[in-house]
């Protein structure tokens, strides 16, 4: 599901605000923050914050060709288009 972009929110007014934002993070998510005004991170929902770990957690493991593993070089070499592994 896309987003749409969100002003980010000045670091300072962040600070000054946490209840305003904590509450528009659970709403939208995340909200944006700046300093001097540059994109510098943003504070998350507890559930966008879980799902960031999940994702995580998912990524991707990258072998080089000379170092990667007997049995996953020849999964490739018998891999079929549009054919799922078991």
């Amino acid at each position: 599901m896309a987003q749409a972009a969100q002003k980010p929110t000045p670091a300072s007014e962040f600070c000054r605000n946490f209840g305003r934002y904590k509450d528009k993070a659970i709403e939208a998510g995340s909200v944006p923050v700046s300093s001097n005004g540059r994109p510098v991170g943003a504070y998350l929902s507890q559930t966008e914050y879980e799902r960031y770990l999940d994702l995580k957690a998912r990524e991707t493991q990258i072998h080089s060709i000379d170092a990667m593993p007997e049995d996953l070089l020849a999964d490739i070499a018998n891999a079929e288009h549009g054919v799922i592994s078991e």
